[in-house]
C-alpha cells in the first residue's frame, strides 16, 4: 500500500510541478558553475548506499560533509542555493528516488555516507529497517537544528508509530513547515 501511494503521489508532484522543476533547473544553471543536480551518495534501508538527487545549492568546491560540520556553510552556497533550501526546492529530483524505489515520501532523512555516528545509533535503534524519506518525523520535530540522538530517537517513534494516517499527518505538517521555512539553518 504504501509503494503504490509513493508512486502514485510521486508522479502526481512531479507532473503537477513541472514548470517550478523547470525553472529551477534553468536558475541553477544560469546561476553558477556545475551539473544542475547534484548526486550524494546516500545511506537507505539496511545501510545499502544509494545515489539520491537534489538540485546543486552549493558550490561544485564545497567539500563532501554535512552542512552542519563545514565551519562556514555559507561561503559554499551558490547565489540561489539559500532560497532553493529555504523553499526545500531542491529536494525536488528526489521524486526520482521515490520513483525509483529507493526512497519513500515518509522516512528517516537518508544519512549522507560518511554520518557515521548517525548510521551507527540509527542501526543500534532498528532504524536502518526502514526505507528512508523525502520527510519524516524528524524532519517536522526540528530538521536541521536537532543533534543527532534526538533525530534519532523521532525516527524511532516513526518505526513505533508508522501507519498511512501518520504518513498523511507528516506530509501535511511538512507543508505547513516548508511554507514558514522552519527549521532550516542554511
Amino acid at each position: 500500500m504504501k509503494r503504490i501511494f509513493d508512486v502514485a503521489l510521486a508522479l502526481t508532484a512531479a507532473f503537477a510541478l513541472i514548470v517550478p522543476i523547470v525553472l529551477v533547473a534553468l536558475c541553477v544553471r544560469l546561476s553558477s558553475k556545475g551539473p544542475i543536480v547534484y548526486w550524494s551518495h546516500r545511506v537507505g534501508r539496511n545501510n545499502t548506499l544509494f545515489k539520491m538527487p537534489k538540485f546543486r545549492t552549493m558550490r561544485i568546491d564545497t567539500p563532501t560533509l554535512a552542512t552542519h560540520l563545514l565551519t562556514n556553510p555559507e561561503q559554499f552556497l551558490t547565489p540561489v542555493g539559500s532560497f532553493l533550501r529555504r523553499s526545500s526546492l531542491d529536494e525536488l529530483p528526489q521524486l526520482w528516488s521515490i520513483l525509483k524505489g529507493d526512497m519513500s515520501f515518509v522516512g528517516p532523512r537518508p544519512a549522507l555516507f560518511n554520518q557515521d555516528d548517525l548510521v551507527a545509533l540509527r542501526t543500534l535503534q532498528g532504524v536502518d529497517k526502514l526505507l528512508p524519506g523525502l520527510t519524516g518525523w524528524a524532519q517536522i520535530n526540528g530538521r536541521d537544528e536537532l543533534p543527532i540522538p534526538d533525530k534519532v530517537s523521532f525516527d524511532q517513534q516513526y518505526l513505533q508509530r508508522r501507519s498511512f494516517v501518520f504518513d498523511l499527518y507528516i506530509i501535511w505538517m511538512t507543508f505547513v513547515k516548508v511554507i514558514r521555512s522552519d527549521g532550516v539553518t542554511h
